[in-house]
């Protein structure tokens, strides 16, 4: 067994003495909450008090629908990742999306928590500010495990589950060793300072199966909202904080009918065992995966998605073929 704690000091250590050498000018301060709101709260956004934090949040569509589609973003993104699906849908659907705590524009929870009990919690009080009984919610990466745990504890507020690339069985792979080092408890203090915009731009493009396809305003929007005051803080109390991933038993337990949906060049949570696996553990569920596509296919591959996502809403889905 691979002795986790002994390889964070030596690799920490050796961080350490790289970082030590990163001149001045690495240091990244914060930007502006108002610098930020001016290019990433354009119309239609919102902020609604909640939970101590000014959630950031659009709404967008008929008022009348009875069941809106609710979009969950993952880890160290943000709503924006959703616009392409929230203007092919917003025609007929009522849409609601927005910013986690910890992430975007709505940034960190005061208390700290960012365990999946709470997002799960925190979105049902959400719908509750809005007066939305229930909805079709769909989420990606970690957005799906808060998905997941909204339709386990709240099970009245889902009439149906879409899984994007979803996180909720345990990994253990060389990605996951870069993801303990990130989370060392001796390197928080130093990369809460600093945060190197290759890096985050690569991380971006490792999430899209062509790289190619990844827009500047992408790489703007991840690298400027990381530095709203807090999130990277929070970023790191997320991952600490989702750490030992096994939600086997919950997901067995799902009911509700569910669109499992994956990027066949999924750098970041591989498509085999995962999307296989919720397959098989889900009993009510449909499988499409997007040839090409990478961990984001909502962002990479709007329109097959939106397409796939139509046909799960169709009341004939169940007895047709995706």
């Amino acid at each position: 067994m691979i002795n986790w704690t002994m390889l964070e000091i030596g690799f920490t250590g050796l961080a350490l003495i790289a970082l030590g050498s990163v001149s001045a000018h690495a240091w990244t301060q914060d930007i502006a909450l108002d610098q930020l709101k001016v290019r990433w709260a354009k119309a239609p956004s919102k902020f609604i008090e909640l939970d101590g934090m000014q959630v950031h949040y659009r709404d967008e569509g008929p008022r009348d629908d009875p069941a809106p589609i609710l979009l969950l973003h993952g880890t160290g993104n943000s709503l924006h990742t959703w616009d392409a699906w929230a203007e092919q849908l917003k025609g007929k659907h009522r849409v609601i999306r927005f910013d986690r705590p910890g992430f975007g524009l709505t940034g960190p929870n005061p208390t700290g928590d960012y365990s999946m009990v709470y997002f799960a919690d925190f979105t049902q009080r959400f719908l509750d500010a809005l007066q939305v009984r229930k909805v079709i919610v769909a989420g990606n990466s970690a957005g799906g495990r808060v998905a997941l745990y909204l339709a386990s504890r709240h099970p009245e507020r889902v009439e149906k589950l879409v899984l994007i690339a979803s996180a909720g069985y345990p990994r253990n792979t060389p990605s996951q060793f870069a993801f303990r080092l990130m989370t060392s408890r001796w390197l928080a203090p130093i990369l809460t300072r600093i945060l190197p915009r290759g890096q985050v731009e690569a991380n971006v493009r490792n999430t899209y199966g062509d790289p190619a396809k990844v827009s500047q305003e992408v790489l703007d929007r991840s690298y400027e909202l990381t530095l709203r005051e807090g999130n990277r803080g929070a970023l790191g109390d997320n991952l600490r904080q989702a750490q030992d991933v096994n939600d086997q038993a919950l997901i067995k337990a799902i009911k509700v009918p569910t669109l499992i949906m994956w990027g066949s060049n999924d750098h970041v949570i591989s498509m085999m065992p995962d999307a296989g696996n919720f397959h098989r553990d889900i009993a009510a569920s449909q499988l499409v995966i997007f040839e090409g596509s990478g961990h984001m296919p909502q962002e990479e591959s709007p329109a097959e998605t939106v397409a796939a996502l139509r046909q799960f809403l169709d009341p004939f889905f169940w007895s047709n073929d995706v």
